[in-house]
């Protein structure tokens, strides 16, 4: 009962809406000044990297949403006068095990399938390891990556699909809403100018397999876990000129970027296992009750729960 959760929180229209209205607020602006640029955004980036360097670039891509992270639980806290558990878990504190975990998990599944290409495809790929500018990428990555994608999970899984549930009083709409919402906030990154709109499949997806994940686990544990693996393996392993993270990686993909089977199989083959794995791991059941039943009342989740967690 994940979405209950928000009842232990003072609720209201408003107080679900300022935070994702001004979010959306900034990245339609933030697309909008984008698409009218007289510049691509590949070369405004390179001219800021030439500028600053990708250290500083990347700590610019992500101070925002460091910020935002904060911002979401200040406004859990002292707006919702909610605990930062219930925003996490419907468990009776947050599990640390399910977020290391899935972030061991899917970061060994993504430098294997990494290490797999680079063998098979050496051409796409060289060698850019530079010890010192290495050392300041990793103590970047590693403090401010993660933040930035709990900040995303807090956001659209957390804070959105509680509100949302609450007020449709289903699951099936926070799930669509918020997991397309999650893809359309990439559409101004460099990878869908180089590869068009196709490549939202793969964001969108990614948003489902995300909220798939909160709801049939009811908690945010293991999207907190695979979303920081994902991005921060890949700002560290590998590394392109076209796209939102460019770092002193490990290695530099060289190949032409090409919209293709890659951006299909994470979604339809790699995601349907892994919450295939997750399932048998964490014992899921109800499925069709989980992903599209209903939201109970505040007056029939207090009668159930006495207003604690059912879940150890």
């Amino acid at each position: 009962m994940y979405i209950e959760q928000g009842y232990k929180g003072n609720e209201g229209l408003w107080k679900y809406l300022v935070l994702p209205v001004g979010f959306i607020g900034f990245m339609i602006w933030n697309y909008i000044v984008t698409i009218n640029s007289a510049v691509s955004v590949d070369e405004l980036t390179q001219k800021i990297i030439d500028q600053f360097g990708t250290n500083l670039v990347l700590i610019m891509l992500l101070a925002p949403l460091v910020v935002g992270f904060f911002v979401v639980l200040g406004w859990t806290l002292l707006v919702h006068q909610q605990s930062i558990t219930s925003l996490t878990t419907s468990r009776k504190k947050i599990d640390w095990k399910r977020i290391i975990y899935a972030f061991v998990l899917w970061g060994g599944v993504t430098i294997l399938l990494t290490g797999i290409d680079i063998y098979f495809s050496p051409e796409k790929y060289e060698l850019n390891f530079n010890l010192i500018k290495f050392i300041p990428l990793a103590i970047i990555a590693i403090l401010l990556i993660p933040l930035q994608t709990s900040f995303e999970e807090y956001l659209f899984r957390g804070h959105m699909m509680q509100g949302i549930g609450l007020m449709a009083k289903n699951r099936w709409v926070p799930l669509v809403f918020t997991s397309t919402l999650f893809g359309l906030m990439h559409a101004a990154n460099p990878e869908v100018e180089k590869l068009g709109f196709g490549i939202m499949i793969y964001y969108i997806g990614t948003g489902f397999f995300l909220g798939i994940l909160t709801l049939m686990d009811e908690g945010l544990e293991l999207a907190l876990g695979f979303h920081a693996a994902n991005n921060l393996i890949t700002a560290l392993l590998v590394t392109s000129d076209w796209t939102a993270f460019q770092t002193d990686s490990i290695f530099k993909d060289i190949s032409q970027p090409v919209l293709g089977w890659d951006v299909l199989i994470p979604v339809f083959v790699v995601y349907p296992i892994l919450l295939f794995v997750f399932s048998k791991k964490y014992g899921w059941k109800n499925w069709k009750d989980r992903l599209f039943g209903k939201v109970l009342t505040k007056e029939e989740f207090v009668a159930l729960t006495d207003g604690a967690s059912d879940l150890a």
